[in-house]
């Protein structure tokens, strides 16, 4: 089990920059998938930033190029997602989440494939 502790979430300005923190508890994630998740008012769940097994990241195409989504080594613990020039059109609730995956494990970006999330961190941006 995963429980995870998120941080780094506020309120910018159009063109700022925020980075999210979520430190994981509970389990070395040596054995898990991770990744970043946002929500927006009447939108469904999307994948922002997802960790493969390998460490690829992939991004969706609204945020390539501005955000960057890592984790520390050699734990693995902590997950980042470093947001650079922010627009109104990210403004939502962010969360962390985690899977367990094997180098056999499927590549997916889909929520319902996620098991371990934190609690969220809401984001907003205003122009």
């Amino acid at each position: 089990q995963v429980q995870w502790a998120e941080s780094g979430g506020g309120s910018v300005q159009s063109g700022g920059s925020l980075r999210l923190s979520c430190v994981a508890s509970g389990n070395v994630l040596n054995n898990y998938c991770v990744g970043w998740f946002r929500e927006a008012p009447g939108k469904e769940r999307e994948g922002v930033a997802t960790i493969d097994w390998d460490g690829t990241v992939r991004y969706i195409d609204a945020v390539k190029g501005r955000f960057t989504a890592s984790q520390d080594n050699p734990n693995k613990n902590t997950l980042y997602l470093q947001m650079n020039s922010l627009t109104p059109e990210d403004t939502a609730m962010y969360y962390c989440a985690a899977r367990r995956c094997t180098e056999y494990s499927s590549r997916t970006s889909r929520y319902e494939d996620f098991t371990y999330w934190g609690q969220g961190t809401h984001v907003t941006v205003s122009s």
